[in-house]
């Protein structure tokens, strides 16, 4: 028997493929496993620079490797990717050596695309989880999701889609696409592949082919619901303009399998965010209690030394609030607390805070203010705000609410809280004896 043709069939039985390089780094030789590996055939390969074949972000150090060889390192276990025919990743395990005389690298190739994905994925579910426990909100939590699924997958264009089942509604926490701008937060409408997904609690694939029979501008659509203890909270949708990016069922199954992670991680920060908001703000007016609005305080007094501005604290106190509780009830008093806050809003500054100490006593700072003609002119619009009338049960009343109101001026006044709010503080009483 020739034992160069049994050789070829033993070399053509092999799972791993083997491949000879000469010093050029053009295949001269290659087992027939390669065309399993890389989907050429073995006439396509030979000839061809190894190089061209290697995945780009892996091309430096795959020829460093190369070179260590050629200088007679035997290199175990290197690993690489290479670019299928078709476009896709595989990952490769190389096993090389340089033979002298016969002036080639001798090397063999073990794909171990599933071992890597398998490994990247479980990597990407720790990291998604530890993500959930970093991340200081849920944008940010939302960038590292991005960021994560883009190393399993392509993922250009990439939205977060969040539902609110109660309502129908539809918001677009974070949302990244090269053609079509951010949606403003709308019902869900049946009918569209998001619907679908969110609805029937599956993974869909929209190919080129159905794009194209239903008029639609991507390539490829991908979708995966967000299943929590709550049920479907939402979806990651992905999808392609370009033919250089199409998805598979395969990489489906491979985003829906880390969405449960992604839907647990965006639960957890949801619940922590709102708990946060529960302790810092107050539960009727919702706006920032006296734990918050100290801690800002403290930060803009270090601030406006730092820059040498000056600060202003209003202490508010309504006057004739105890008269509504006993003449309308309590739920017509807390009405008008938040109506209150609402207005107290509508007047100061993005840079400014309004809050709410307890009871009918609210607090306003101002930030950057020119002096004290400025907070009285600030004064002057929250009294005329509380004259109007307000509506109180479906009803438009003219009250008997006046404001008294107190004032402290950083550094004149004082140089820390403490002095400010007592200043204010009796400022206010002052203001509210001369009332009655």
């Amino acid at each position: 028997m020739n034992s160069e043709l049994l050789l070829d069939k033993l070399l053509d039985l092999l799972p791993d493929a083997v491949c000879a390089v000469d010093v050029e780094g053009r295949f001269v030789f290659i087992s027939s496993a390669c065309e399993r590996l890389l989907g050429y055939t073995q006439q396509e390969l030979i000839g061809t620079a190894m190089i061209e074949l290697v995945h780009p972000d892996d091309r430096e150090r795959t020829l460093a490797t190369a070179s260590e060889v050629m200088d007679g390192q035997l290199k175990m276990h290197f690993e690489n990717r290479y670019i299928h025919r078709d476009g896709h990743a595989v990952d490769i395990m190389w096993t090389a050596r340089w033979l002298e005389d016969e002036r080639i690298r001798l090397a063999v190739a073990r794909d171990i695309t599933e071992i890597k994905r398998a490994e990247r994925v479980q990597q990407a579910i720790y990291r998604i989880s530890e993500a959930a426990y970093q991340a200081d909100g849920l944008v940010e939590l939302y960038q590292l999701i991005h960021q994560v699924i883009d190393e399993l997958l392509p993922a250009d264009n990439f939205q977060v889609a969040l539902f609110d089942a109660a309502k129908g509604w539809l918001t677009f926490p974070y949302y990244i696409d090269e053609r079509v701008p951010l949606p403003a937060s709308q019902p869900l409408v049946s009918g569209t592949p998001l619907a679908e997904v969110i609805h029937s609690g599956k993974a869909l694939l929209i190919t080129a082919e159905q794009a194209e029979a239903q008029g639609q501008e991507w390539v490829d659509w991908l979708g995966v619901p967000l299943i929590s203890q709550a049920g479907v909270i939402g979806a990651v949708v992905m999808q392609s303009y370009t033919d250089v990016i199409r998805y598979t069922e395969e990489e489906k199954g491979l985003l829906q399998f880390v969405s449960t992670q992604v839907a647990a991680a965006i639960s957890r920060k949801q619940t922590e965010t709102r708990l946060q908001h529960m302790a810092r703000h107050d539960p009727l007016t919702e706006l920032p209690n006296r734990m918050l609005f100290n801690q800002h305080f403290d930060m803009c007094l270090k601030r406006a030394h730092r820059s040498r501005e000056h600060l202003a604290l209003l202490y508010l106190d309504l006057n004739g609030f105890k008269d509504i509780n006993d003449t309308l009830g309590h739920e017509a008093g807390d009405q008008l607390l938040c109506e209150v806050a609402r207005r107290l809003e509508s007047i100061v500054r993005e840079s400014d805070m309004v809050g709410r100490m307890g009871g009918d006593e609210f607090t306003v700072l101002l930030t950057g203010i020119a002096g004290k003609p400025s907070v009285a002119v600030v004064a002057d619009k929250i009294r005329a705000a509380l004259a109007e009338p307000f509506s109180l049960g479906g009803q438009r009343l003219e009250l008997d609410i006046t404001v008294s109101i107190g004032t402290a001026l950083y550094p004149e006044q004082g140089s820390d809280r403490q002095q400010l709010f007592r200043h204010a503080d009796n400022d206010m009483y002052a203001a509210k004896r001369c009332v009655s």
